[in-house]
């Protein structure tokens, strides 16, 4: 018989809860999903993105990670306390940089008080012009996470809701 893990426990607990948002409640739209495992390094990621259904643009991702390490000492019950790494990242335009990166970080900040700031990495296509940016905002977070935070995701997605709605005020 299968016994799930921690991956993929924490993976159906947050698809649920993004579908629901999509499918029942509308208040978001489901843009893109990846569930892979990756064969170099024997590694799971799973991925989920979505924008606010009113939206101005912004798409939030939630992204689950766990490695061969963290697989194989729940697999083999290595003891520890095996789990996953999240990751937060937010997709958005942006013109003006210095004044709309200042304003993301300090929004995004107040919104999750994260012991290390969101990192932003601005991108453009050559020879655009007027030039936008792309920023690729990512929230860190210093822990993983296991199956006794499953009951903390409806307020995670919460606040990853809040941010979309701040950042879609920004540009």
């Amino acid at each position: 018989m299968f016994d799930p893990t921690v991956f993929d426990n924490l993976k159906v607990a947050i698809e649920n809860q993004v579908y629901d948002l999509d499918n029942i409640s509308g208040q978001i739209l489901v843009t893109h999903r990846i569930d892979r495992l990756e064969m170099a390094v024997m590694a799971r990621v799973f991925a989920i993105q979505f924008t606010l259904a009113n939206g101005a643009g912004v798409t939030a991702e939630i992204r689950l990670e766990a490695s061969l390490k963290d697989i194989a000492a729940e697999l083999l019950d290595q003891g520890g306390n095996p789990g996953c790494t999240l990751r937060l990242r937010f997709f958005m335009p942006i013109h003006d940089t210095a004044a709309t990166c200042k304003a993301i970080e300090e929004k995004l900040t107040a919104l999750w008080q994260p012991e290390l700031p969101p990192t932003q990495t601005l991108s453009f296509a050559y020879g655009e012009q007027p030039v936008s940016y792309h920023n690729e905002i990512e929230l860190h977070f210093n822990r993983k996470i296991n199956e006794e935070q499953i009951e903390d995701l409806p307020e995670l997605i919460d606040h990853v809701l809040q941010s979309l709605e701040a950042l879609d005020g920004l540009e």
